[in-house]
């Protein structure tokens, strides 16, 4: 019994290892294995999975690449075929403008043709007309008629009647003169000496406008100063024409007839006399000019308008104003021998004497032992004899002032009637400025002339103020020859003085 209650303490005891053991040798041994295999085949089967996720992403963006290339393909051919559709359009439209265009040119080419020949024929019936009214006999006027080139009668027909009436011998002396500023015989001698290079051709298309009426054009262009439309109507040219041929004579009288009348003094001869003139009117000897500076209104210059603003014509006129110089030396019976024409009207009068060919020829010597007089808007040089300039004079110096005042109105008056006779001088004229001098240049040409010839005068009022230079006295020796003349212009009776004596 004892061995029994032992046994199965023995076997109580031992029993649970060995079960154990028999578990892990036996049945428990297998399940490990099935659990693993079981993992492992879970891990591949996931794996196979992705790895066919993946080829079907794969394939898919495959399939929507070539879908796009193929949608992009269609695309790309339908634009080609839809562009070269257009431009085939274009095409077809344009030959068919520059078909229409051409037809066009044929259609006004055929009906040029057809007013030429009809502009022919008209022109060989008047031919023929003509003919026949002067050779009632008809045959060898029309064979002559026939035989001459046709012109085209295209110039527009404009009256001339009134150039006629002026052109006629039966014109009255008065009623010309009032036109021109000049009489018949002196509009002759100007047109005598412009023929041979204002005298034109006549053409197939046209005749030649007269030597006459072109010198007729510009001086009643000058004389009026009357608007080219105006000129235009009375002479029964082009507005134009009438432009062109005023320019055209202006120059030719500066070429030709410049150096012939306005011209300095050529020799001794000449100088003397007009020392002589002068001292016999004032007292004051070697004088040899009367200068004066004159403005001539302008329209507002494109360019350096400021240079050609007139500040006291401006202030004077409550009007904006522009001009341009004119600087001219006379002899004592107004004519001018020598001119500085075109400097902006802002310049004073010193600078303009500056910029002249006449202060060259001063300072080369060609004027040394003589004076030229000037206003107080000048300097006094070797050469420039002006008045005494200071506020409180002495009873010698403003009797000097007095006598210098008398040949400095000499040449006062002559611009007088220069600007006078030839009133587009008075006007802001429509000469571009450019070729302003030129013009300014035949009207002291003409001026001369008129002078020369006793034509009646013509005068206006002009004012051009008076600015003292910076510099009033550029000389010494000037100075002490200016006291000189004062003293013996009052010792000798010649200063308004010869009470005292």
């Amino acid at each position: 019994m004892n061995d029994n209650v032992a046994k199965r303490r023995r076997r109580r005891k031992d029993g649970p290892e060995d079960d154990l053991n028999n578990n892990n040798n036996g049945s428990g041994g297998g399940g490990k294995d099935e659990t693993s295999e079981n993992q492992e085949g879970n891990k591949t089967k996931g794996l196979k999975e992705i790895i066919t996720s993946l080829l079907l992403f794969e394939e898919q963006e495959k399939c929507e690449s070539e879908e796009w290339s193929k949608t992009h393909q269609d695309e790309k051919i339908l634009f080609e075929a839809n562009h070269k559709k257009k431009t085939k359009a274009m095409l077809d439209y344009y030959k068919k403008f520059q078909g229409s265009y051409h037809d066009l040119d044929q259609n006004d080419g055929l009906r040029r043709k057809r007013k030429s020949r009809a502009a022919s024929g008209a022109a060989a019936a008047a031919v023929a007309a003509a003919s026949i009214g002067s050779d009632p006999g008809g045959g060898g006027g029309a064979a002559a008629g026939g035989g001459q080139q046709q012109r085209r009668l295209w110039v527009k027909t404009r009256s001339q009647a009134w150039w006629d009436e002026c052109n006629s011998d039966e014109f009255p002396e008065d009623e010309f003169r009032k036109a021109f500023r000049m009489g018949k015989e002196t509009f002759d001698l100007i047109c005598n000496e412009l023929s041979s290079v204002v005298a034109k051709e006549n053409t197939t298309l046209r005749d030649a406008v007269p030597v006459r009426q072109r010198v007729a054009v510009c001086i009643w262009r000058l004389a009026t100063g009357e608007p080219l439309r105006l000129v235009s109507k009375r002479f029964g040219l082009g507005i134009s024409t009438c432009h062109k041929l005023v320019l055209e004579v202006c120059s030719a009288i500066k070429t030709v007839l410049m150096p012939k009348y306005l011209q300095w003094p050529p020799d001794e001869d000449s100088v003397k006399r007009i020392k002589d003139e002068f001292e016999s009117v004032s007292g004051i000897p070697n004088v040899v000019g009367s200068m004066y500076t004159t403005h001539i209104p302008i329209i507002a210059p494109k360019i350096s308008v400021a240079a050609y603003f007139n500040r006291r014509h401006t202030e004077r006129n409550q009007k904006t104003s522009y001009s341009i110089t004119v600087q001219g030396v006379v002899n004592p019976k107004g004519i001018f021998t020598d001119v500085c024409i075109g400097w902006p009207g802002s310049m004073p009068d010193d600078q303009v004497l500056e910029k002249s060919a006449l202060y060259q020829r001063a300072n080369g010597g060609l004027l040394k032992g003589v004076w030229i007089v000037g206003s107080c808007g000048y300097p006094l040089m070797d050469w420039v004899l002006v008045p005494y300039t200071q506020q409180h004079l002495t009873w010698t110096q403003h009797a000097f002032n007095e006598k210098i005042e008398e040949i400095q109105r000499v040449s006062k008056q002559a611009f007088a009637r220069l600007k006078g006779r030839w009133t587009c001088l008075q006007k802001r004229t429509e000469v571009k400025l450019l070729d302003l001098p030129v013009v300014l240049g035949a009207c002291c040409v003409l001026h001369n002339i008129c002078e020369m010839r006793n034509e009646p005068e013509v005068t206006c009022d002009i004012v051009d103020d008076e600015m003292v230079p910076e510099v009033g006295l550029r000389s010494a020796s000037a100075m002490k020859a200016r006291d000189a003349i004062a003293h013996n212009l009052l010792h000798h009776n010649h200063a308004g003085t010869s009470f005292l004596s």
